[in-house]
């Protein structure tokens, strides 16, 4: 018997939805990398090495992608644990707790710094506590290290949290009847069916806090060389009318972010054949 050269599914018309989808892709996705791309070509490779091979602009790209990396590393393991809390464990207040997760979701990113600043500053609730055992907060890098924790840990925790769902306790229970320890149910069970959801989620953190700027910016006190990040250079290029300059930090920003995704996507493949092999 003969199969079909097209496979029937739920969605109908796939010229229809392949229409729709590549459209939406190309306005979202393809449309601004593309015209970034284009403003970048017009400037030249010479005139955007000129301007990102600079000790301000290096500084700033380092002080983002590194913190941003460390904050996305954080966020994927309480962010997995938050995620297996608020499944397996019924506590006063989950569903608070649960609510508040999707916060940084809802909450403006220039409102979200003012309240970090606020509570972090040397006179404010937390600052005021830091401050007594000699550490400043608000103003540094660790400021910028927190700001990008809060608005990526929704992101591995949500991305988890379904697959935590799912999660048959049987599973548990059976590994536990053939004499495994919890820590080795965790190792050969448990972490191998996460570990595809969980680098999801990583990579969306680590992409979420690259290009933050609003929850950023007040609280990092915008010291170059120290504290300022680079998609604030951009904006500085920008408001003086360097639309070259703003494009080739951007080019600069895609090739690194495209890199370590790249990098990201090529550990989920291997996690997957990994636990295709299981």
């Amino acid at each position: 018997m003969l199969r079909p050269l097209i496979n029937r599914s739920p969605m109908p018309g796939l010229g229809l939805s392949m229409g729709i989808t590549l459209t939406m892709l190309s306005l979202v996705v393809l449309g601004p990398i593309g015209a970034l791309l284009a403003q970048g070509a017009s400037y030249g490779l010479e005139g955007i090495w000129a301007t990102v091979n600079r000790e301000r602009v290096w500084a700033a790209l380092e002080l983002s992608f590194r913190l941003s990396f460390f904050a996305a590393l954080f966020n994927l393991v309480f962010g997995v644990v938050l995620a297996w809390v608020l499944v397996r464990y019924d506590f006063p207040g989950r569903r608070l707790v649960d609510a508040a997760v999707d916060l940084p979701f809802a909450l403006p990113t220039a409102v979200a710094g003012i309240a970090l600043t606020t509570l972090y500053a040397p006179n404010g609730v937390f600052g005021s506590l830091a401050k007594e055992v000699g550490l400043k907060i608000a103003y540094t890098q660790w400021g910028i290290f927190i700001a990008l924790i809060f608005v990526g840990l929704p992101f591995v925790t949500r991305t988890v949290q379904p697959v935590v769902e799912e999660i048959d306790r049987e599973v548990e229970e059976a590994s536990a009847t053939l004499g495994a320890t919890r820590f080795t149910t965790l190792r050969r069970i448990i972490a191998p069916m996460l570990m595809p959801a969980a680098l999801t989620g990583f990579a969306l953190s680590l992409a979420r806090a690259v290009g933050e700027y609003g929850s950023v910016i007040f609280i990092a006190g915008n010291i170059p060389l120290k504290t300022e990040i680079a998609p604030l250079l951009i904006v500085i290029q920008l408001e003086e009318f360097n639309y070259d300059g703003a494009a080739a930090i951007g080019i600069a920003m895609l090739v690194i972010s495209f890199a370590m995704l790249l990098a990201i996507n090529l550990i989920q493949i291997w996690s997957r054949r990994r636990i295709g092999d299981v």
